[in-house]
């Protein structure tokens, strides 16, 4: 987590609230705690952060305010500036995908951030001047601007993935070997015969679609049991549908 602890986000005059709450929402979804503000505005709607931020409200309270973005990014090495407008060398610009690696080599060591603009007119070319890299978005080109909160959650998101730190869930139960499977499939076929859900002579043609199904990936013991349940308890509800009918 030390790469992502070298990360700040840097806003720069945002307009609103509830986009400042949600940013810090963002951040801490993926592992980024380091929030400035340059040049917050007094009038913005703070219980709305406080509202949008949900449970990362202490991150919104953690927040460092400067006067410039200069004295926010003085102590940075890498600083990467998002950007969606062309011209101003933009033309070599970064995805966050692409830019990921690149800052996360120089969060191994030093300090870096990625600074944000406002939500109206994004950054000016002297703010973009104080950054190393440019980072542009990939969007359709029926509206290239994303909202700001969205942006910030787009490059911090590259950033935690690229940084190798969530590991998905594993799949701890045993693969059902080839007897249990086989138990698993009488038990099925039996119950489809006493269901009336097959005829005889479609029987084994059913049989060959349902090993496909269920072959198509892999089987745990626990599955096989589960769908074995499921049979015998069909098979029990047509026995009684059947004594029912009889009586």
């Amino acid at each position: 987590m030390d790469l992502l602890q070298n990360i700040r986000i840097v806003l720069v005059n945002p307009l609103f609230g509830g986009n400042l709450g949600s940013i810090c929402r963002a951040m801490n979804n993926n592992g980024i705690t380091d929030l400035a503000v340059v040049d917050p505005r007094p009038d913005m709607d703070m219980d709305e952060a406080r509202k949008f931020s949900c449970n990362a409200r202490a991150q919104l309270e953690a927040r460092e305010e400067y006067a410039t973005l200069a004295e926010a990014v003085a102590d940075r090495t890498v600083v990467a500036g998002a950007s969606a407008r062309t011209g101003f060398y933009r033309d070599t610009a970064y995805s966050p995908r692409e830019f990921a690696p690149i800052g996360l080599e120089s969060a191994k060591d030093h300090k870096i951030a990625l600074v944000f603009g406002r939500e109206d007119k994004g950054l000016f070319n002297e703010e973009l001047a104080l950054c190393t890299h440019i980072i542009q978005i990939p969007s359709s080109e029926l509206y290239t601007s994303l909202n700001l909160s969205h942006a910030v959650y787009v490059c911090c998101y590259e950033m935690f993935n690229a940084a190798g730190v969530f590991q998905p869930a594993e799949e701890t139960a045993p693969e059902a070997d080839n007897d249990l499977r086989e138990r698993m499939f009488a038990v099925w076929r039996e119950m489809m015969i006493e269901t009336e859900f097959v005829h005889d002579q479609k029987l084994e043609h059913m049989m060959m679609g349902l090993r496909r199904i269920f072959n198509r990936g892999k089987l745990t013991s626990p599955d096989c049991k589960i769908l074995m349940g499921l049979a015998k308890q069909s098979l029990w509800v047509a026995d009684q549908w059947k004594k029912e009918k009889h009586d």
